[in-house]
């Protein structure tokens, strides 16, 4: 129970304007640089470019746990920022509406991606997995035996770029 309550009073409370606004401004520096980030990781991705888009992905974590804590800070003293500095409170809002649709947008494009990765894929796998035999007549009938059986098959080529 004592530990509980270190926890809890180790929460800062913003007493005056002065911490509100840092605290909002604070916020919305992690929100700006998040949605900076994965507005990129969302560009990458359209353009193909993952392997780079996922090289962001330790930042993006470091900067989401750090918006998240601040949104925390921002719950705990809502009270307080509502009184003391509405417009900036205002201002946040309208931020996480907008890194909401930002969001929504990488969503999209991660799943467009995730579905065209694997059609190709399933397309390849059809591929590979087709006999390249000419049908006859009979039903017996094949043209061809040993390795002129698929003329067309080689060795399988799969680029992980787009």
């Amino acid at each position: 129970m004592l530990a509980a309550r270190q926890i809890v009073d180790e929460r800062p409370r913003v007493t005056d304007a002065l911490g509100a606004r840092a605290l909002v401004e604070a916020v919305l520096e992690a929100l700006g640089a998040l949605s900076h980030l994965v507005g990129e990781e969302t560009e990458l991705v359209r353009a193909g470019r993952l392997p780079e888009a996922l090289s962001r992905e330790e930042r993006k974590t470091e900067l989401g746990g750090v918006y998240m804590r601040g949104v925390e800070q921002v719950k705990l003293n809502a009270v307080a920022l509502a009184r003391f500095v509405p417009e900036q409170v205002r201002r946040l809002k309208e931020a996480h509406l907008d890194f909401q649709v930002l969001i929504e947008t990488n969503q999209i494009v991660l799943a467009t991606a995730r579905a065209v990765s694997e059609a190709v894929i399933r397309d390849l796998a059809a591929d590979a997995n087709r006999p390249m035999r000419a049908a006859g007549y009979g039903p017996a009938a094949s043209v061809g035996a040993g390795a002129f059986a698929r003329p067309n098959s080689g060795p399988l080529v799969l680029s992980r770029r787009l």
